[in-house]
């Protein structure tokens, strides 16, 4: 990757002092034992030093452990119903400013309500999944997370957590809780780590910081990336497909690396647009069914699609993630890489020096001004994502094309998914 985007990007290229035996007779004489008594023997001292160090140093190793690694982070979902609050339509997608706020402030609720309780040292962060409707009433599906040493009873830990909750104002609560994976769309475990290892404008991935990250193998070789949007279906590029479209040679593989994956699941149907142009490379876009069902981990989630009118604004951070070269016409790499850019107006793309009026409405731009920073060959149909304000990670954009790699005044050039937004729905219900 990340950094430099193919000519017409069509990036499929794209691509750790012995002690002595006392051989000389005992010395029995009586003065002899009584000034032994008073004189330690200095490889006894040795000895006795390097096994109390020994013994030390197990101790504090394991209270070590049990302090800092005898712990595992814990998710429990609720349903939380809000009183004095009727449903509407706003409240059933999480791009609306309705949404936003109200889950905002149940989550603030949660937070506060622990962080005063005798978990609040145990308590990490709650998170509404969704707010839906129950008869008139609104309810909130939440999920928390929590980190408790290995020994404690998972059944304690669950009505300590239920009897808190319970103190919560204005809500009563349908529990019925239960451990979970991260299924909810747009959430990491992981944090980004963008200093250090810098490798032509981006920089290498952890695993949980992308787990939306879909690598898309013709014949075990990664030729283009993709996003999954649910655990059946993959967002990618159309370009990808035109000379490899039999779904059978493809697998795709989840997680950090191509060549050590997490998992990996088979394709059974490609979804081309059908107004694909491979020369404007309009409608560059496609959806690629698995076999089966992904198994959600905190590695692999699905990220979440945004509604046809949510806005991208010019100036904004964006984040492009994938295994592409980092050079024009480079190798592709085989850990996950990432890099920061911003969303750059239509406009200003189609300048003169820029492209010149060949980014039609149905596309982004994305980059640095001074360049440098890009997609390139290999990373081809991967994802374009930002953050909303509830820390939801959202598919803007798909690698598609652009002029070589990270020049100046040539961003790479992304399939808006904002406008195909109803064609996903179409083809997968998403």
């Amino acid at each position: 990757m990340v950094s430099p985007a193919g000519t017409s990007r069509q990036r499929e290229q794209v691509a750790i002092a012995t002690a002595r035996k006392p051989e000389e007779k005992a010395d029995i004489r009586p003065a002899r034992v009584a000034s032994a008594s008073r004189s330690l023997n200095p490889y006894v001292v040795f000895f006795v030093v390097v096994a109390v160090v020994a013994i030390l140093a197990v101790i504090i190793g394991l209270l070590v452990y049990f302090l800092a690694f005898d712990q595992k982070s814990s998710f429990y979902q609720s349903s939380i119903q809000i009183l004095g609050v009727r449903y509407s339509n706003e409240f059933s997608s999480p791009a609306t400013e309705k949404y936003r706020t109200l889950s905002g402030n149940i989550e603030s609720m949660i937070t506060r309500t622990f962080k005063e309780s005798d978990l609040k040292n145990q308590f990490i962060k709650s998170h509404v999944v969704k707010l839906r409707q129950s008869g008139n009433d609104l309810i909130a599906d939440i999920v928390m997370k929590f980190t408790f040493t290995r020994r404690n009873n998972e059944a304690s830990m669950k009505r300590r957590i239920e009897s808190i909750l319970h103190q919560m104002p204005n809500t009563s609560e349908d529990f019925g809780m239960t451990p979970i994976q991260l299924t909810q769309c747009g959430v990491r475990s992981g944090l980004i780590t963008l200093s250090g290892d810098r490798i032509m404008g981006g920089s290498k991935a952890e695993e949980g910081d992308w787990p939306w990250q879909v690598s898309l193998q013709w014949s075990n070789s990664h030729r283009c990336g993709g996003a999954l949007i649910s655990n059946r279906w993959i967002l990618s590029a159309a370009h990808c497909f035109r000379s490899y479209s039999e779904p059978r040679q493809w697998i795709a593989t989840f997680g950090t690396s191509t060549t050590s994956p997490r998992q990996r699941v088979g394709v059974m149907r490609i979804l081309i647009h059908n107004n694909y142009n491979p020369e404007t490379h309009e409608n560059d876009i496609a959806l690629v069914q698995l076999d089966r069902e992904v198994t959600y981990t905190r590695y692999i989630h699905r990220v979440c699609l945004p509604e046809a009118n949510q806005a991208i604004s010019p100036g904004s951070t964006a984040y492009v993630t994938g295994w592409g070269s980092q050079s024009y016409s480079g190798s592709t790499v085989s850990e996950l890489k990432q890099a920061q850019v911003n969303i750059i107006s239509n406009n200003i793309c189609n300048a003169p020096a820029g492209y010149n009026g060949a980014v039609l409405p149905g596309m982004l731009c994305a980059g640095v001004p001074q360049g440098g920073v890009d997609a390139c060959q290999g990373d081809s149909g991967g994802p374009l994502v930002q953050e909303d304000s509830r820390q939801h990670w959202f598919i803007v954009g798909i690698v598609s094309w652009g002029y070589q790699c990270g020049l100046p005044d040539k961003p790479g050039v992304y399939t808006r998914v904002t406008a195909y937004r109803d064609w996903i729905t179409r083809q997968t219900g998403i």
